[in-house]
């Protein structure tokens, strides 16, 4: 979180003009985005007016910069450089790590909050990394991205299917905290439990806005999948469904594959390895253990498993905020 106002990308703005034009409401693109719906409507706006153009950030007024000397573009070459370039031990960047390569390197001593303030106005906001495993084999996302992507879209063709993404985790007692407000110096308390114990979910997602879900309190293993998609066939009785996962070995079991050949309104395709920033439903537990369950208060796994029961079936019942997180993930337009 910045110490000014937020900052969205071109291509963050031009993702929430695209939910909009796709039918989904401007109070839920704003939620979905974390802005506000005058926003939304000024970027739709700007958008109907002068197209993707509208959607670029303008230089606003004001005093002069203090760093009058050193341009954007400079900003973002170095702090697109990896840390560990300039000596640190990991790629990560800081503020107080980027004031201390302003000072070594280029001679110049500025504050915190105006560094901040100079990344914003770059383009650049403070984030937190995806994961990218070293096992990752670019080609063979790029095959996949080739020859399993048009495979999908003709068997949801031809059956007439509903496409859905699945996956699964594991819903921890140990909440993820979040941050609140409170007085400079002064650490606030959020009471917790101590125990570690946890859920294991699995769910899947539809561009319609359909989250199907089911919790187990064991590990979840081929018996677990073979169940939930024999509940995924019955909640659609009369559709062909077609099923993208990875390729976790509960998915590609003898006996898995074995009831899926016997399915015949069942179509399952496996993600390319290492690859869950492909599967949009990785963005549902993303917004459930940091948006729906931020700080719970559970103290045993039967209050987290109710609790998280609640959490998922609200979120089912909300259309919009489903079809919001599907289209947050970077392939969820290559399926329409």
């Amino acid at each position: 979180m910045s110490h000014g106002r937020p900052y969205w990308t071109q291509e963050v703005r031009c993702r929430a003009v695209a939910a909009v034009q796709r039918g989904i409401s401007i109070t839920q693109v704003a939620e979905c985005f974390g802005t506000d719906r005058r926003t939304v409507h000024r970027w739709v706006a700007r958008f109907e007016r002068e197209g993707e153009h509208g959607l670029v950030r303008r230089p606003g007024g004001g005093r002069p910069r203090t760093l009058a000397e050193c341009q954007e573009e400079d900003f973002r070459w170095l702090v697109l450089q990896p840390a560990t370039t300039f000596g640190f031990e990991t790629d990560l960047w800081t503020v107080a790590r980027f004031r201390a390569v302003l000072a070594d390197h280029l001679r110049i001593t500025i504050s915190h909050d105006t560094v901040w303030r100079r990344l914003r106005e770059a383009g650049l906001t403070y984030q937190k990394p995806e994961r990218q495993y070293w096992e990752v084999d670019e080609h063979a996302r790029q095959e996949w991205l080739r020859r399993e992507v048009p495979r999908i879209r003709r068997t949801v063709r031809k059956f007439r299917a509903i496409l859905y993404f699945q996956d699964e985790s594991n819903v921890s007692l140990t909440a993820f905290l979040g941050k609140t407000w409170s007085l400079r110096g002064v650490t606030p308390k959020i009471r917790v439990t101590g125990h570690r114990a946890g859920v294991s979910a699995m769910s899947a997602i539809a561009r319609q806005g359909h989250l199907l879900f089911r919790l187990y309190d064991k590990r979840i293993a081929s018996a677990e999948v073979i169940e939930f998609l024999a509940q995924m066939l019955r909640h659609h009785v009369r559709r062909h469904l077609v099923v993208v996962m990875d390729q976790a070995p509960p998915h590609v079991s003898k006996v898995t594959r074995a009831f899926i050949d016997s399915q015949p309104r069942l179509h399952v395709f496996h993600l390319p390895k290492y690859s869950p920033d492909w599967n949009p439903d990785e963005k549902v537990w993303n917004h459930l253990k940091h948006y729906e369950l931020k700080a719970h208060g559970a103290r045993t796994r039967q209050e987290l498993k109710a609790l998280t029961t609640r959490k998922l079936t609200k979120m089912s019942n909300d259309a919009q905020l489903i079809q919001g997180i599907y289209f947050r993930c970077c392939v969820a337009d290559l399926f329409g």
